[in-house]
């Protein structure tokens, strides 16, 4: 059953994409396990960051969350609706209240329609919401002109922007337009796929900021998916890192940055800069070797365990860790999250009872 104080619950989802062979290509050799058994929740009106490194699969999960893609097993609770088990129609009623923000703007944004037809055409398919029609009367051409020319505005657009074309802005009032896009519908859960990746520095603390004033203003939950720990730690509630397919660790985002527990987890804190060169000459960085591995082929046991730097092949090589709450090093927090973590060793690392011990991993001071 689902909690009235989560908006989206995910249990043991799947997404595995086949790998096909022969003269018509009709024969499947193998599955490239995108992701493969992730449970999480994102609370009303808070902010669920999810981390990791390229071809982890995070944005598959977010995808698949909407049926962009579709997942190969598992349940996605939205609001109390089965996702999974909506027939077309009704997703497509239920399309409103969920909506994406993705990583490239120029290429999801039609560069052939201004943005009045980028911001209108979602309202033509659609409708008004009962809310928006006591504000702007019914459905019409004009009074979905004029929820697109607020939603400009609410973003920090002008509305002499409209009879504009994308490749008129730049990447930052581009994103901008994005977004307008993704709450012209006043949806309740907005995934935003990488949001400031593709643009400069200058600009992505104005996005974000942007972000934080939209969920003030409109009640809006967030997924936000980024390999930037700053721009995690900054936006987020709850912090999950995902690794190869799957979740490794998940805690409130303060607690996670302040105390990680996975291997994983600890190695990319590592490489976060410190502003202050005496703390900074003095920690030791912890430098990962090889790439992740292929996901259509990975490791048994904890698949962290071919780089992780406290392996004990006792058990990692074979026994999959699974996502727990530590008894003795964990607290439950504010709200009731807790800190959890997929590693057989967690409060053996977290009590220095084991060390770094990997010969395939360098630690370093950084310079």
């Amino acid at each position: 059953m689902s909690d009235g104080s989560n908006l989206l619950e995910v249990t043991g989802l799947e997404v595995h994409f086949p790998i096909k062979r022969g003269l018509l290509m009709d024969r499947t050799v193998g599955h490239v396990r995108a992701v493969d058994g992730v449970d999480l929740t994102v609370a009303r009106g808070q902010t669920y960051g999810l981390v990791g490194e390229s071809g982890c699969g995070k944005s598959t999960l977010g995808r698949a969350l909407l049926r962009l893609e579709e997942p190969t097993a598992g349940r996605v609770l939205f609001d109390g609706i089965d996702v999974g088990a909506l027939k077309p129609e009704a997703l497509r009623k239920l399309r409103p209240r969920m909506q994406m923000v993705f990583q490239d703007p120029l290429s999801s944004l039609d560069p052939r329609q201004s943005v009045e037809s980028l911001l209108v055409e979602p309202l033509r398919v659609h409708g008004l919401s009962a809310q928006d029609r006591d504000e702007y009367g019914k459905d019409s051409a004009a009074s979905y002109l004029a929820k697109a020319a607020a939603m400009l505005e609410v973003v920090g657009l002008p509305r002499s922007a409209m009879s504009r074309y994308p490749h008129e802005f730049s990447g930052g009032q581009r994103q901008r337009i994005g977004i307008a896009r993704a709450i012209v519908l006043n949806p309740d859960l907005v995934i935003a796929d990488e949001p400031v990746s593709a643009l400069d520095v200058s600009v992505q603390a104005q996005v974000i900021n942007l972000l934080e004033d939209l969920q003030d203003l409109l009640g809006l939950t967030y997924l936000v998916i980024a390999h930037d720990l700053a721009v995690v730690r900054h936006i987020s509630d709850t912090v999950g890192v995902m690794y190869l397919g799957r979740l490794v660790e998940e805690a409130p985002s303060d607690r996670l940055y302040e105390r990680p527990l996975h291997p994983y987890t600890i190695a990319l804190m590592s490489a976060i800069p410190i502003p202050d060169p005496e703390v900074e000459d003095r920690r030791e960085r912890i430098l990962l070797r090889g790439d992740l591995p292929s996901p259509a082929n990975p490791p048994s046991g904890c698949r962290f365990h071919t780089r992780c730097p406290y392996r004990q092949p006792t058990r990692c090589d074979t026994e999959v860790p699974e996502l727990r709450e530590l008894p003795g090093v964990d607290e439950a927090q504010p709200g009731g999250r807790t800190h959890r973590v997929a590693c057989h060793w967690a409060e053996e690392i977290a009590n220095g009872r084991i060390t770094v011990n990997d010969p395939g991993l360098v630690v370093e001071p950084i310079r």
